[in-house]
């Protein structure tokens, strides 16, 4: 046979081999069952503040138009659920955390159509979309309030927490808002105080009256109907009150959360809500807090409890402060909850939310030297914890905090009244200051870096907040078409973690504790074993790996390149890599 025939044959041959493995069925796989899986325990959540994600028209606020405008570039990003800050009717005391209307749109946000279409919008690109639910207090501006303040026999006097004059003072409590944290405001009109733990402009609900607990499951019910897919109840922990308000110790607001948190009562509301809510829609819940030890947690979340999904716990997120902090403790508080959970519950795993400054700028190193690397370590971690993970707009960039020198650049009416109360005080104004600007709620809530032209592309016309300086080069335009940036890298975590179970529900296990600069962990489920690393700090660190784990396939890895010498493995600054060691 000639030599070119015999190459037509081999070729036949293989083409023929092709055709018929082609028609065969693909080989049975074997599928990773999971007991009580869940679509909320496997959501990557993505948390829009909507004044300041994207302006549609102009007006320097975000708006729900503006959201939806950018609902492919959310979906580009690998979430499947979007956590929306309240956009109810509000006067904005508290950026719309004092509702005056449960069941319609903040003017500024636009209208009912638009939240329809933008629900609508989310649903049909399989995403999910969770509503803030403000009911621990609502605005003074509220009917329901304007009503209760107008007479002491007004059928909605109890739906709020009065104290007659006449009986005195009302023993002291804590306001965490209030120029001088005083939470009971004497009111003219009926000769009596009100409560408020936030600010004066938001006076707590009564929920021991039963008539408010059914008016807040009836709105809860109307955002269901129309297809909400979850609900975050906001400072829900300190709903329950004792009303005949007993004299609290002396100093009791340095640990306010010990007499505020999970009293008498708020466990049977929240029986009550999961009955006449929950059990009756597809929906997940999630309170703010989790109360003041493990076990006012687990009984927040138990699957036999009946109350809620996952707790949000403030302990990890916490930990951050102007002085700097400690990995050892990072690891040892996040290891503890996870623990903690392993058998019974579920956590949501967070760094940064809209009460927080920017992430990096908390927990990494936000120069221009770190701040890529060391937001993509973040984003590992939490895409990699067990957990639902809770992502917060421009995070997946690195946006970093604004660089304010005057309180009257601040908008947050808690730096605001923090401001006088310091001041009235005594204290070292100098000192506040600087912390203020490392840890305001205002650096987490500065306008989405879309592009750079004017304001970053969020609106054109005087944005509400300024935009922090830095937009022309940290933006989604820029980092959209590098494949190395912090938005890509995003990208592929999320990708990561959807398409391995192991990181939503595989165990959880601390190495090397000790180590000064890195936090590694281990995620096992079935035969499989993967391992995180992720050297918190600017200079390289090195880790020692068991035999046969350096040449491991690589899952994900921030840098080029990995330095392995034998088995000791050389991190460089801000390095973040999971392998797969099986």
């Amino acid at each position: 046979m000639k030599h070119s025939s015999f190459i037509g044959v081999i070729c036949l041959f293989l083409m023929l081999m092709v055709v018929l493995s082609c028609n065969q069925k693909p080989k049975e796989q074997p599928q990773t069952t999971v007991e009580n899986a869940q679509w909320w325990k496997e959501a990557i959540v993505y948390q829009i503040y909507p004044r300041s994600f994207k302006d549609s028209d102009g007006d320097g606020v975000g708006d729900l138009k503006g959201i939806i405008e950018k609902l492919d570039y959310i979906k580009s990003l690998g979430v499947t659920a979007v956590w929306l800050n309240p956009i109810y009717t509000s006067p904005n005391a508290d950026n719309g955390y004092d509702v005056s209307d449960y069941r319609d749109i903040m003017e500024e946000f636009g209208t009912m159509d638009d939240f329809d279409s933008l629900l609508a919008g989310m649903h049909q690109r399989d995403i999910k979309l969770v509503m803030d639910i403000v009911v621990n207090h609502s605005s003074d501006q509220h009917e329901w309030f304007k009503q209760s303040r107008s007479s002491r026999d007004n059928p909605y006097r109890d739906y709020y927490h009065w104290w007659p004059a006449e009986k005195g003072k009302p023993p002291y409590r804590y306001s965490l808002f209030d120029a001088k944290g005083d939470a009971w405001q004497y009111d003219s009109l009926t000769n009596a105080y009100y409560l408020h733990y936030f600010a004066k402009q938001q006076p707590d609900l009564n929920w021991s009256n039963p008539k408010v607990r059914q008016e807040v499951y009836d709105i809860m019910k109307f955002w269901a109907n129309k297809g909400v897919d979850g609900f975050r109840l906001d400072a829900f922990q300190f709903a329950a009150k004792d009303t005949t308000f007993p004299k609290f110790p002396d100093g009791f607001e340095k640990d306010f959360i010990q007499y505020y948190a999970m009293q008498d009562g708020l466990h049977d509301y929240l029986k009550e809500m999961n009955e006449e809510v929950f059990s009756k829609y597809d929906v997940m819940s999630v309170a703010e807090g989790a109360g003041r030890n493990f076990e006012d947690a687990h009984k927040l979340v138990d699957q036999d409890r009946n109350e809620l999904n996952m707790a949000y716990a403030f302990e990890g997120v916490d930990i951050p402060k102007y002085e700097g902090y400690d990995l050892a403790t990072m690891k040892e508080v996040f290891t503890k909850w996870d623990q903690e959970f392993a058998e019974d519950g579920w956590l949501s795993i967070f760094l940064a939310n809209h009460d927080q400054a920017r992430m990096v700028s908390r927990w990494g190193n936000d120069s221009e030297a770190f701040r890529s690397a060391s937001t993509k370590l973040l984003n590992t971690f939490i895409l990699s914890m067990r957990g639902t993970p809770y992502c917060y707009y421009g995070d997946e960039l690195g946006m970093t905090n604004i660089d304010f020198d005057s309180i009257s650049q601040y908008q947050d009416i808690a730096a605001i009244n923090g401001y006088q109360k310091a001041l009235s005080e005594g204290e070292d104004m100098d000192l506040f200051m600087k912390r203020l600007n490392f840890g305001s709620r205002d650096n987490g809530r500065t306008p989405m870096q879309w592009d750079g032209s004017t304001n970053a592309g969020f609106t054109s016309g005087t944005p509400w907040l300024p935009v922090n300086p830095n937009f022309t080069e940290i933006n989604v335009q820029v980092e959209d078409t590098d494949p190395y940036s912090v938005l890509n890298h995003f990208r592929a975590m999320t990708e990561l973690r959807k398409q391995n179970p192991i990181l939503v529900y595989g165990s959880y296990e601390l190495l090397m504790p000790e180590h000064p600069t890195v936090y590694a962990y281990t995620r096992t489920m079935d035969d499989t074993k993967l391992l995180v690393l992720l050297n918190f700090s600017k200079e390289s660190s090195t880790v020692s790996l068991d035999e046969g784990w350096a040449a491991s396939p690589i899952l994900i890895n921030n840098y080029n390149d990995l330095d392995i010498i034998d088995n000791s493995l050389k991190l460089k600054p801000f390095q973040a890599v999971i392998l797969n060691i099986n």
